[in-house]
């Protein structure tokens, strides 16, 4: 039982740092993602557009999903934050090139246009998973 609560004891503060970094990125992320969307998703989700809530609900899962890997397969912290760097940049980059692909985005999204908000996510979760995939090596 002295060597699970040591294991528990030595492991705990490690696990807490690791969170807290990929939490502060996953903050991050969403932040920039955020400030570089053409339209306001959680202002407009909080005034009861659907399709706001679907794609900003799609972005932090979008994010989450590398840095979920990166955690996975990270021993150290150091990697962690470096690897989850490269995870945001990559997911951010990704929406540019969706909004890009996609003339009329901003509008069709304030309109409430739900189909458009699934096909928006299915890129993000798409690019994710391939993303989780090569940082797992």
């Amino acid at each position: 039982m002295d060597s699970i609560l040591d294991t528990l004891w030595n492991g705990l503060p490690v696990l807490l740092a690791q969170l807290g970094v990929a939490l502060a990125l996953l903050g991050l992320g969403a932040g920039c993602y955020m400030a570089v969307t053409p339209f306001r998703e959680a202002r407009l989700a909080r005034d009861g557009n659907v399709a706001a809530g679907i794609v900003l609900m799609g972005a932090l899962v979008a994010l989450a999903i590398p840095l979920a890997v990166t955690l996975a397969t990270s021993a150290f912290t150091l990697d962690i934050l470096l690897w989850g760097l490269v995870a945001v940049i990559l997911q951010l980059l990704a929406f540019l090139l969706t909004t890009g692909l996609f003339r009329g985005l901003r509008g069709m999204i304030e309109a409430g246009n739900i189909a458009m908000a699934c096909v928006v996510v299915g890129i993000q979760l798409a690019v994710a998973l391939v993303n989780a995939g090569a940082m797992a090596g």
